[in-house]
């Protein structure tokens, strides 16, 4: 509900009340009100998930609303804030939590949800692929990166098979020469005996053009790894749903 003030003259006195209006943004369609089969838990069992809407899939898990204020309200809320889904998922718990009927586990259960949805799109490391190209690492972090809103630098350290084993995340922030410094980079390469690494950052401007400072730093790591004798054989920006490899692109 919204508040509303106005004035009024009584007995020659002006006086200001305040009168509760119905906020018509989003009207309320309580689910108990639809029929039994255009309920989105009854629809998603009959014809499957992806017959439903966004907000439909977005109100079975948020589960119930408040009075006057349904589940699918809420849903449709968190999209009309926030934009598509992917704009959703990257949001965090207290965001979540400054729609209308969203409590911290309604949040926590979306938040959870998510990151189980962008690690089934990413494959996990523990099954060591053997990296052959720059798409099979822009296969797996596009999913997990895409909806990033900071900057990310993350070293990926390969075995002598090109596997990745592991991933250090080096800084979170604007990408510059003080925050990578090649000791953050390769500290773990040369204690775990790394064969070669591959940078790989991120740029939530969506922008996949590398700048001038992503340049400089990685002409910086590429001549640190070969004195180390730890080749970089490449750095891989993300942008949304695209990339930028500087090895094809003859930067290393």
């Amino acid at each position: 509900m919204k508040i509303r003030e106005h004035l009024y003259e009584k007995a020659g006195k002006t006086m200001k009340i305040r009168e509760r209006v119905p906020d018509t943004r989003f009207p309320s369609r309580a689910i108990k009100d639809l029929r039994h089969d255009e309920r989105p838990r009854e629809r998603l069992r009959t014809h499957g998930a992806a017959t439903l809407s966004d907000a439909e899939l977005l109100a079975i898990l948020i589960k119930t609303g408040m009075q006057g204020f349904s589940a699918i309200d809420a849903a449709q809320a968190l999209l009309q804030r926030y934009g598509t889904l992917t704009d959703v998922a990257a949001r965090d718990v207290s965001e979540l939590c400054a729609i209308k009927s969203i409590g911290e586990v309604k949040a926590v259960t979306l938040a959870a949800a998510f990151e189980i949805a962008k690690r089934i799109q990413a494959e996990p490391f523990s099954a060591k692929k053997v990296i052959q190209t720059p798409e099979d690492i822009a296969r797996l972090y596009i999913p997990r990166l895409r909806g990033a809103r900071t900057e990310s630098f993350r070293a990926l350290l390969l075995n002598a098979a090109n596997q990745v084993f592991r991933e250090v995340v080096v800084s979170e922030g604007t990408l510059n020469a003080s925050l990578v410094h090649p000791r953050e980079v390769f500290r773990f390469a040369i204690t775990e005996s790394a064969a070669a690494v591959i940078l790989l950052h991120n740029h939530p401007s969506g922008n996949v053009e590398p700048s001038r400072e992503d340049i400089s730093v990685t002409q910086q790591l590429v001549e640190a790894g070969t004195l180390l004798g730890i080749p970089v054989h490449d750095h891989i920006i993300i942008a949304g749903d695209a990339f930028t490899s500087f090895a094809e692109r003859s930067l290393l």
